[in-house]
């Protein structure tokens, strides 16, 4: 990990298409302005960990809502169906 000591004003640069800009220095926070190409996605790590977290719960609750169809499906096909 690279550490650098920057003040309000100053930039870094990534590459030749990422520009990180030091907006605001103030008590406890420092706010951050991140020139990309559009194509790329900037996100705040913890933006991302909450969709994936997202995502992971949807496909289980998907996987085991399928489970709970096929097992009802399963059983209700053992019984013989009126008229038959």
């Amino acid at each position: 990990m690279l550490m650098m000591s920057r003040r309000a004003g100053e930039t870094i640069l990534i590459g030749d298409e990422i520009e990180i800009v030091i907006a605001h220095v103030g008590r406890t926070r420092v706010k951050v302005g991140i020139r990309a190409p559009r194509e790329l996605a900037v996100l705040a790590r913890e933006v991302k960990l909450v969709g994936d977290e997202n995502r992971a719960a949807a496909e289980a609750a998907s996987s085991a809502a399928w489970r709970e169809v096929a097992a009802r499906w399963k059983s209700a096909s053992s019984f013989p169906l009126p008229g038959r």
